[in-house]
């Protein structure tokens, strides 16, 4: 078994050291996520398995001119470099990341961009671990510039809770305790924008190994769902050499 680190950025912020603010308080400090124009999807989104059981893409869940739209957007989040000398049990990361808990984007990528009817769909329902109840309102944003890269690392799964009103589909409004299985990554940008590297590098065996590495080159507007928690693979994001990586990250959530 490698001896690298495993990752604790799947997991949610820490707890704020000041009482937690009020709702609207919590809504007014949300970025105001641009529309989904052209509505979606723009394409059939067919599941494609990468790895069996454990890696699946969808092609074109963004169209391009969305993911330029949101590019240009999260340019003016306040962005935070991770440090160079990581927390002791993390894997080395080194990009620009903003977080923040916003459980109606979380709903809007769910429902509003046909994932739900892929992800419950019965020919792949099976994958997920569980019943699906929605998308981890934990929200990240990653930028990674020419030299930034995230070693190789295993994505912990983390207990959550899932309020159904904004980030289920049930139609009770009592809040289901949950549980992320998969990673959702969503790549806003490709060689075809500028970014050369920043390959997402599986390693079936657990060892990284040249010979037996899979590697996902990326696609504007590919979304890209990796199984994690015990049954994580070995995995990492190469090194970028020129342009910039942008990525939106959540999880998919099961019901404990």
């Amino acid at each position: 078994m490698a001896k690298d680190k495993r990752s604790k950025a799947s997991g949610p912020p820490p707890p704020a050291a000041n009482p937690t603010p009020t709702a609207a308080a919590a809504a007014s400090t949300r970025p105001s996520w641009p529309p989904f124009k052209p509505a979606l999807p723009v394409v059939d989104l067919t599941p494609e398995s990468l790895v069996q059981d454990k890696v699946v893409v969808l092609r074109s869940f963004f169209p391009r001119s969305l993911c330029r739209d949101y590019v240009s957007f999260l340019r003016e989040l306040p962005l935070i470099t991770t440090p160079g000398k990581p927390k002791r049990g993390d894997a080395v990361r080194v990009n620009d990341r903003y977080q923040i808990d916003d459980p109606l984007f979380a709903q809007r990528l769910w429902t509003e961009t046909g994932l739900k009817e892929v992800v419950l769909n019965k020919n792949v329902a099976r994958l997920w671990g569980g019943e699906v109840v929605g998308l981890n309102s934990n929200i990240r944003i990653y930028r990674y510039t020419a030299g930034q890269f995230f070693d190789a690392h295993y994505d912990d799964s983390n207990n959550v809770t899932i309020n159904p009103e904004t980030g289920g589909g049930g139609s009770s409004t009592t809040p289901v305790p949950a549980r992320t299985t998969w990673t959702l990554l969503l790549y806003l940008t490709s060689s075809a924008d500028g970014c050369i590297g920043g390959e997402t590098v599986f390693y079936p065996h657990d060892r990284r190994s040249a010979k037996e590495e899979i590697a996902v080159s990326l696609e504007t507007g590919m979304l890209l769902l990796h199984k994690h928690g015990h049954d994580c693979m070995l995995h990492e994001g190469r090194e970028v050499t020129a342009g910039e990586k942008w990525v939106i990250r959540t999880d998919l959530c099961v019901k404990r």
